[in-house]
């Protein structure tokens, strides 16, 4: 299982977004030490208790997400809960649990769940301090992939041991924004160095974490795929001599361009992935809002149906109350002659005419709260999916930028000067322009 956690206040804004419909099915499982039934009214509560201390960050926020081949019941999930908030100091603690069902890229559907906790202690009215927590969080997670005997990540034994090419879109967009520490890469070829027997070991190793071994100009070289050479007898702080004692001399090995052309491959399929990723999200958002859509189309539909039919009910039952105003008989000939029965006439053409205008207004109004409903589903579809075709117009120019053909390096224009100028057809033009030979 792996687990991320942080600090944070919003309560509101973490409460809707728990219970948001981007999720197949959601499910609000457990609500502990908190007066209101729903989590926007639990989240209040610490909130307005949070106001008494000076903390700002009243929650902490936990999100539990077990391996894709892996399946969880509740119990499974309450003990990690359980297990992390012994570990944090939160035991005791008001807390909320949440159960989300959502489908992965590949269109299955995946169980998650998520933890809050109300840091404040009541009792003392001062926060729950979470020292290192991000540490006792990784410590709960390794005794968790101990006890269900799951695989365990490498990254997670050894946090240097990452996987550069299983970046996320986050992270992806964060390593093109800054630097890599030389020392950090130093450290990775020694790490690497340390847990290899041979050229072979030493190169797979290298390559996990996004660096290919080639031949360079002076002897073995790791390239990235920026097209950066690193030297290894450098970076592991050996001579050259010791180098080639263990992985053997680098004739057999890839050239530069060859290892920036497949450490670029490497980039460029995760970041295919990504794209692909993204367009899913979009299409299921896209999904989803057509359901929408289409739902409350109908339902506006019903409510314009259902609108008319009290209009035409109440123009009916006007029509019969003014009928009754015509007298007959007798009165109703004496209203003729003396004028009043017109009068009358003229007074229920009047409130007729009333009641009509009054009734075209009020649809009028229906029809604009039915339109005002549809263009904020419309709006509320296009905010969700801008951040999505942002990000995948920006992988495609990141895929176009690193699957073009890098221009190539002044040592690779030397090498190609220096075999055009060995060519056979190259020394027989220039015989033909010195002329024929008369040395005997």
């Amino acid at each position: 299982m792996i687990l991320h956690g942080n600090q944070r206040g919003g309560g509101k804004d973490l409460a809707l977004h728990l219970v948001k419909d981007e999720n197949e099915h959601v499910q609000v499982h457990e609500l502990r030490g908190f007066v209101s039934d729903d989590l926007v009214g639990a989240f209040k509560e610490s909130y307005a208790i949070s106001k008494a201390t000076r903390c700002k960050q009243h929650l902490f926020s936990l999100s539990i997400n077990p391996p894709r081949d892996a399946a969880f019941d509740d119990a499974t999930f309450i003990d990690a809960i359980d297990q992390t908030e012994e570990k944090l100091g939160l035991a005791g603690q008001p807390r909320a649990i949440v159960f989300h069902e959502k489908r992965g890229t590949d269109g299955a559907l995946r169980r998650h769940a998520h933890a809050v906790w109300c840091r404040i202690d009541i009792e003392n009215m001062k926060a729950v301090q979470l020292s290192h927590s991000k540490f006792k969080l990784r410590d709960v997670s390794r005794d968790l992939h101990i006890q269900h005997d799951l695989k365990m990540p490498r990254g997670l034994i050894n946090s240097k041991d990452r996987d550069p090419r299983n970046f996320t879109l986050a992270e992806w967009q964060q390593c093109k924004r800054t630097n890599k520490d030389p020392r950090d890469v130093k450290d990775t070829f020694k790490d690497c160095w340390a847990v290899s027997d041979s050229r072979a070991s030493f190169a797979h190793a290298l390559e996990e974490r996004g660096y290919v071994l080639a031949k360079g100009r002076r002897g073995h070289v790791a390239v990235d795929y920026k097209g950066e050479a690193y030297a290894v007898s450098r970076y592991v702080d050996l001579k050259a001599k010791e180098v080639r004692a263990k992985l053997g001399e680098a004739d057999g090995l890839p050239s530069f361009d060859e290892a920036h052309a497949l450490a670029r491959k490497q980039i460029t399929d995760r970041l295919k992935e990504l794209h692909i990723e993204q367009k899913q999200f979009a299409q299921i958002i896209e999904r989803k809002a057509d359901r929408s859509k289409a739902l409350e189309l109908h339902r506006a539909q019903t409510r314009s149906e259902t609108l008319e039919k009290q209009q035409s009910a109440e123009r009916a039952a006007q029509a019969l109350q003014q009928q009754k105003r015509l007298r007959k008989g007798l009165l109703g000939l004496v209203d003729r002659v003396t004028g009043k029965r017109k009068m009358t006439i003229l007074k229920n053409q009047w409130e007729a005419q009333q009641t009509l205008q009054e009734q075209q207004n009020s649809a009028e109004i229906e029809k604009q709260r039915n339109q005002e409903r549809i263009q904020s589903l419309e709006a509320e579809r296009t905010k969700r999916l801008a951040p999505l075709r942002a990000n995948a117009r920006e992988l495609e120019g990141d895929i176009k930028d690193y699957s073009r053909a890098p221009e190539p390096t002044k040592d690779t224009k030397r090498e190609a000067f220096k075999e055009r100028r060995a060519s056979p057809k190259r020394r027989a033009t220039k015989r033909s322009r010195e002329g024929p030979s008369f040395d005997r």
